[in-house]
């Protein structure tokens, strides 16, 4: 017996394609009392973890000078939006190794998507006379 016969996990439609090593901007709902707001939790994604239950990602920041890592589930009804800001140029899927970094060794190249501009002929032509 497998687990996906009798649970099919349900992804959150908010959260946008991530990769590790995007810097992102979480958004979550949080509760306290009678009150709901949106607390933000901005930093890197380190770890992707997919599986049976729908899978989650860690992001890591450093606040004060303490690394301080969390864990979103996939499927978490939580998680309001996921906004990415930047696309890290990794060679690794697990960046655990970023825990032992600090200031300017920890930073990453970003990565360009390849934009293709073609120019109409008929402007071409324009130009040129």
């Amino acid at each position: 017996m497998d687990v996906r016969e009798f649970v099919k996990p349900r992804m959150n439609p908010n959260i946008a394609q991530l990769s590790p090593g995007d810097t992102v901007r979480v958004s979550l709902k949080t509760v306290e009392g009678d009150k709901e707001r949106l607390q933000h939790f901005h930093g890197m994604v380190i770890r992707m973890r997919k599986g049976v239950d729908g899978g989650s990602f860690t992001v890591r920041r450093v606040s004060y000078g303490i690394g301080v890592e969390r864990t979103f589930p996939f499927q978490s009804p939580s998680v309001q939006n996921v906004e990415v800001l930047r696309h890290g140029q990794v060679r690794r899927a697990k960046l655990y190794h970023m825990r032992g970094l600090s200031a300017k060794r920890a930073r990453l190249k970003e990565r360009r998507e390849k934009a293709v501009e073609q120019a109409m002929p008929e402007e071409e032509e324009q130009a040129s006379e």
